[in-house]
């Protein structure tokens, strides 16, 4: 089981209300995991917080999640799946900056980003480190217990009336609090409003699950330009290959591939949405039965686009593929649903089997069942007791014990 360790720590408006939440990676020693120490595993570290139910209410619908960045996870590409909306990238001070980190910076800054100093000492070194970036920063987090006290009021009112929205970081007594609410500070945090606590989390089985799910995310919701889709495929090189590839085997077209962003458009949406879902089914299953089900589900998704009126085919298609991915990675479809906002149809298809194509899906699975039906009997002397009972259980049917 992957259970990731997160310190956490409340950030708190002048109203004295949750702003926002800082969020520090453990090691199994709980001592604060550096970023780039494994950026693998810190990829990995942040997919796994991201999809989890506990993360999800514990940031609840308004507050932030500030996670600390430095330059080499900035230029893995790990981050492109965060959420702009929810995550702030707190830069960290001792980050190596030169032009093309700060490139990375302002890129993510464009693309909506929040972006924020850590432990900012208003020493001279600090500004000149930072000061390329205060036209894009939204928040400096002002260390008051390593500043200078007029090094610090001489900030203050450089930053007066700009954007930057300073918070006073370490607040250790109440005379602290009171006195940096009225020098103006809009955020604070501390051991005087709150101690950071502990919580254990368990990420999914598959990060690479949830890669493609961000990616079938991004393409239902970016109606824009395709540089996102190329900017996050671009940072997986197994799934830019296998893509290429199939685009290579499938389209007979004279044209050689010149870029990623030459396929998307070639190929479409619609067909980059399917051939993702053959590939979760068929690439990052561990289930023995993948390839059956694999082909169970095209089958499906054919049946129902078939049927399906003309306007909605391409969603009968997709309802039919993604009602067996709670099967192929023997898990609850739910929380897979959670991940990625699909069409209200399908939505409801997969998670309560009602809405328009639940018709066709009942009609498809006793079509399937039937033929299944036939199968067993025809091979039930071939079927181990153990293999009945796994299936009859998993299946939510109860045996009667004392009838073995």
């Amino acid at each position: 089981m992957n259970i990731i360790r997160l310190s956490i720590q409340k950030i708190f408006n002048r109203k004295n209300e949750v702003f926002a939440y800082e969020l520090l990676f453990k090691d199994s020693s709980n001592r604060d995991t550096s970023l780039s120490d494994s950026v693998k595993g810190t990829s990995q570290l942040i997919m796994s917080s991201i999809t989890s139910p506990e993360l999800d209410k514990l940031l609840g619908k308004r507050s932030l999640g500030f996670i600390n960045i430095d330059e080499h996870v900035l230029t893995k590409g790990i981050l492109d799946i965060l959420d702009k909306d929810r995550f702030v990238l707190n830069i960290h001070e001792d980050i190596k900056l030169n032009d093309n980190i700060i490139n990375k910076i302002i890129q993510y800054k464009k693309r909506g980003f929040m972006l924020s100093l850590e432990r900012f000492d208003s020493s001279a070194e600090m500004i000149n480190k930072f000061v390329r970036l205060f036209n894009f920063i939204d928040i400096i987090k002002m260390d008051v217990a390593l500043s200078e006290p007029e090094n610090l009021e001489k900030v203050m009112k450089k930053l007066e009336g700009t954007r930057i929205q300073l918070l006073a970081q370490n607040i250790e007594t109440k005379e602290d609090y009171k006195k940096y609410q009225e020098l103006g500070f809009q955020l604070f945090q501390g051991y005087y409003l709150d101690r950071p606590s502990v919580i254990e989390i368990v990420g999914p089985k598959e990060a690479a699950q949830f890669i493609i799910l961000q990616l079938i995310k991004i393409i239902k919701e970016d109606n824009t330009a395709n540089e996102h889709l190329e900017l996050f495929l671009k940072q997986q090189a197994d799934l830019s290959f296998k893509l290429i590839q199939f685009f290579n085997n499938t389209e007979k077209l004279n044209t050689k591939v010149e870029s990623l962003t030459q396929v998307i458009n070639l190929m479409g949406r619609q067909k980059l949405l399917r051939w993702l879902m053959v590939y979760l089914y068929s690439e990052l299953s561990r289930n023995p039965a993948s390839k059956t089900l694999l082909e169970l589900a095209i089958k499906r998704a054919e049946r129902m686009e078939a049927e399906a009126a003309p306007k909605n085919k391409d969603k009968a298609y997709l309802a039919g593929m993604f009602s067996l991915l709670g099967s192929i990675f023997e898990t609850n479809v739910k929380e897979l649903m959670t991940h990625i906002q699909m069409d209200s149809d399908i939505t409801a298809l997969i998670l309560e089997k009602k809405g328009i194509f639940a018709g066709s899906l009942m009609r498809a699975e006793q079509a399937e069942k039937e033929y299944l039906r036939k199968i067993m009997i025809a091979n039930f002397d071939k079927l181990y007791t153990t293999d009945l009972v796994n299936t009859l259980e998993c299946g939510g049917i109860e045996i009667d014990k004392n009838k073995i």
